[in-house]
């Protein structure tokens, strides 16, 4: 799988994107079907303390698989964003196994 992270007005972090590329390995191992990811961290103004923003955009057999999170900070939204993309997966294998 290829990985493509993006930071959007902000600068670069390596142990961000260590982080990631760690968890979506983890995906990668689980469902070896996965084409490439694009991650985009962004980072908003927020006045409550949320703007911290992570999206990733899955290709995989089928429709792309997307999903957005926006926390306190990196870390969680990573962490959301992984697991939601997890539970998609889970349904996606469910529908191939069934064809």
């Amino acid at each position: 799988m290829t990985i493509n992270i993006q930071y959007v007005q902000m600068p670069t972090s390596d142990s961000m994107s260590d982080i990631v590329i760690a968890k979506l390995q983890k995906l990668e191992k689980k469902y070896d079907w996965l084409i490439k990811a694009d991650v985009f961290f962004k980072l908003e103004n927020d006045p409550s303390g949320m703007g911290k923003i992570c999206e990733i955009q899955l290709s995989a057999p089928g429709p792309r698989l997307f999903a957005k999170s926006n926390q306190d900070n990196f870390e969680k939204a990573a962490a959301t964003v992984v697991k939601e993309l997890e539970n998609q997966l889970a349904k996606r294998k469910d529908m191939l196994k069934k064809h």
